[in-house]
């Protein structure tokens, strides 16, 4: 039988690894980049079938490198590190696996915002000093109870986002490109609003949009400057989406709350960043989707998406960028 390879581009730990290999369907083999360096993925590429790869950069120049490429398959949703105009010259599909995290990135959302709120970093770090900040607390954190929670962005992930505050009796506004059904407004008890309100009224500003030319640097200083003093900025989607300058400025001058961060420009950060020295942001390495459950879900779906395509059986529409 005439197998096909599939290489995965993103290095990654012998756990997953093992679990990827323990899921490959029949017929297929796999082959696992060490280092995300482009001379490591051109190498893998020229002989490969099919390409599936998380945080790592699938460029042009990568993709004429593979002659004998079928189909390239996201983990997750975010395509902005693939070119996909130079897939789409070649007639290669993009697929992502539409809906496979949802819940555990509106779950690391929700734990940004407690954190944040709660002034996490801070008290941890002051208790570990030998501090005892408890009276200090009292009078500088913040509760999620009641608060106006503003969704950029109203796909999967933001709708997971909604149903989890509505535990704390927040009241949910979103804005995003398309105004969503007034049945799933209702069901996601969720108001539209304007840009300009979502950024004025929110107490907590949650970003959930993909990166594109319209979303670049949308949180601006100017934007931050509309905001209220109170509110803290979650980013559980693209550093990108903010000017992290900006943003680094805005904390410094207590221009608002704080900022729970999972993304970041550039990833990982260089250690000379100035978020790293605030005690009013709470960070984590690009981990939202990054707990055991997740791993089965998406490495069967992003396979399952793989084996159909071998076929010639069509994927779902909700998976197919182009």
């Amino acid at each position: 039988m005439n197998t096909k390879k599939i290489v995965f581009l993103t290095p990654s730990v012998p756990a997953l690894r093992t679990e990827m290999q323990s899921l490959l369907p029949s017929g297929f083999t796999i082959e696992f980049a060490d280092v995300n360096e482009k001379d490591c993925h051109r190498k893998l590429l020229k002989d490969a079938d099919y390409v599936f790869l998380g945080a790592s950069y699938l460029d042009a120049e990568l993709i004429q490198a593979a002659p004998r490429l079928k189909m390239i398959q996201k983990w997750g949703i975010g395509v902005d590190k693939i070119d996909i105009s130079a897939a789409k010259a070649r007639n290669i599909p993009v697929a992502i696996t539409n809906g496979s995290n949802s819940a555990q990135v509106a779950e690391q959302a929700l734990l940004l915002m407690l954190a944040t709120l709660r002034r996490l970093t801070y008290a941890q770090k002051s208790f570990m000093a030998g501090k005892w900040p408890n009276a200090e607390l009292r009078t500088t954190c913040l509760q999620l109870t009641g608060k106006t929670v503003g969704l950029f962005g109203f796909g999967n992930i933001a709708r997971q986002v909604a149903k989890q505050v509505q535990g704390f009796d927040a009241k949910v506004i979103y804005h995003s490109r398309q105004r969503v059904s007034i049945d799933i407004e209702q069901a996601f008890k969720a108001e539209y609003v304007d840009f300009e309100t979502l950024i004025k009224q929110s107490d907590v500003l949650s970003l959930h949009a993909p990166l594109n030319a319209q979303t670049h640097n949308v949180i601006s200083y100017e934007v931050i400057q509309k905001m209220k003093q109170s509110v803290i900025i979650v980013n559980t989607a693209r550093g990108e989406l903010i000017d992290e300058v900006a943003l680094v400025q805005a904390l410094k001058e207590q221009r608002i709350f704080g900022a729970g961060l999972d993304v970041f420009v550039n990833e990982p950060p260089q250690m000379d960043n100035p978020l790293f020295t605030l005690d009013n942001v709470v960070l984590t390495p690009h981990a939202g989707a990054s707990v055991k459950e997740a791993v089965t879900k998406i490495v069967q779906h992003g396979f399952n998406n793989i084996a159909r395509f071998e076929k010639g059986e069509s994927l779902d529409s909700a998976d197919l960028i182009v």
